[in-house]
C-alpha cells in the first residue's frame, strides 16, 4: 500500500512555526524522520497565507529535497503554488494533491497534472457539495473522469479520496466509502484510492483494515504512528498488493515494525 505521509502541513502548529520562521532544520527533521519512517510520499502544504503560499512552496520543496529523495506530493488549492512546487521536481514524480469535480478547480489542475505527467489525488465531490452516499460519490467521479480521460491523464495515476466523514456524527458512512472503494475498483477502469488518515488512533487502524480489504491502494497518514504505518503493510501482504510480501519483509529487517 502507498503511504503519502502527511506532517509537513501548514494546519500543524509546530509546522506552520517553522514555516513562517524558514526554520530549515525543523522541516528537514519532518522530512527525515517520514522518510525512515517508510513513506512512500512526503506531502508538502505551506497554506499559510495566501500570499506567502507560493513562495514558501518553493522555498519547503528546496529545503525538503537538500535531505531525502523522497518524491514529494504537492498539496495546495492554489494553481500557481502547485505550479511553482512541481517545476521544481522531475516530471512524472510527484503527486499533485488535489482535483475535485468543482467548477473552477477541476480545469487549472488538470493541466499542471498533463504538463507534468503527476499521479493525481482526485476528491469525490463536485459542486453539489461533500457527499453523502456511494451514489454521490460516484457520480461526481463520471465527471472527472470524463475530464481526466479527455486531458490524457491515465486512470492508473488518478487515486480517488472518497472522502471519509466523521464516524461520531455520519455512521452510515464507513458503509458507504467501503462501498465506493469496492466500485472504482471494479468499475473505475484502473483508478487506484486514497485515503487521509489522521488522529483517532485505533479507530484509523481498524477502517484501515477493513478499506485494504475492500480495495484501498493508497491511505494519507502519519508514518511516525507505528502502528498504522505496520497495519498498512500487513494489509499489503494480505490482499496481494505487496507482492511476494518484500515491503513487509524489509520493514521488519530494518525493524520498522
Amino acid at each position: 500500500m502507498l503511504i503519502i505521509a502527511e506532517r509537513i502541513n501548514a494546519t500543524r502548529k509546530r509546522i506552520a512555526a517553522a514555516l513562517a520562521a524558514r526554520d530549515a532544520s525543523t522541516i528537514q527533521d519532518e522530512a527525515r524522520r517520514q522518510a525512515e519512517a517508510g513513506a512512500d510520499f512526503i506531502d508538502v502544504n505551506t497554506a499559510l497565507s495566501p500570499k506567502d503560499e507560493r513562495d514558501l512552496m518553493v522555498w519547503a520543496v528546496e529545503t525538503i529535497r537538500a535531505v531525502t529523495d523522497k518524491p514529494l506530493a504537492i498539496d495546495s488549492a492554489d494553481p500557481k503554488t502547485t505550479r511553482a512546487g512541481l517545476a521544481l521536481l522531475p516530471k512524472g514524480s510527484a503527486f499533485l494533491n488535489s482535483i475535485s469535480g468543482e467548477t473552477g478547480r477541476l480545469g487549472p489542475m488538470l493541466e499542471l497534472a498533463a504538463e507534468f505527467q503527476t499521479r493525481v489525488v482526485a476528491l469525490a465531490m463536485d459542486d453539489r457539495g461533500m457527499p453523502v452516499s456511494a451514489q454521490d460519490r460516484w457520480r461526481a467521479l463520471e465527471g472527472i473522469f470524463a475530464a481526466t480521460d479527455k486531458a490524457g491523464i491515465p486512470r492508473e495515476r488518478l487515486y480517488v479520496d472518497p472522502l471519509v466523514r466523521p464516524v461520531s456524527t455520519n455512521p452510515e458512512q464507513v458503509a458507504e466509502v467501503l462501498a465506493t472503494i469496492r466500485r472504482i475498483r471494479a468499475d473505475g477502469g484502473g483508478a487506484q484510492t486514497t485515503c487521509g488518515l489522521s488522529k483517532r488512533r485505533h479507530l484509523n487502524r481498524t477502517f484501515l483494515a477493513m478499506a485494504a480489504g475492500a480495495g484501498l491502494s493508497s491511505a494519507i497518514l502519519d508514518p511516525l504512528e507505528a502502528d498504522l504505518v505496520t497495519t498498512a503493510l500487513a494489509a499489503g501482504c494480505l490482499t496481494g498488493e505487496d507482492a511476494f510480501c518484500m515491503a513487509y519483509i524489509t520493514a521488519e529487517r530494518e525493524g520498522r515494525l
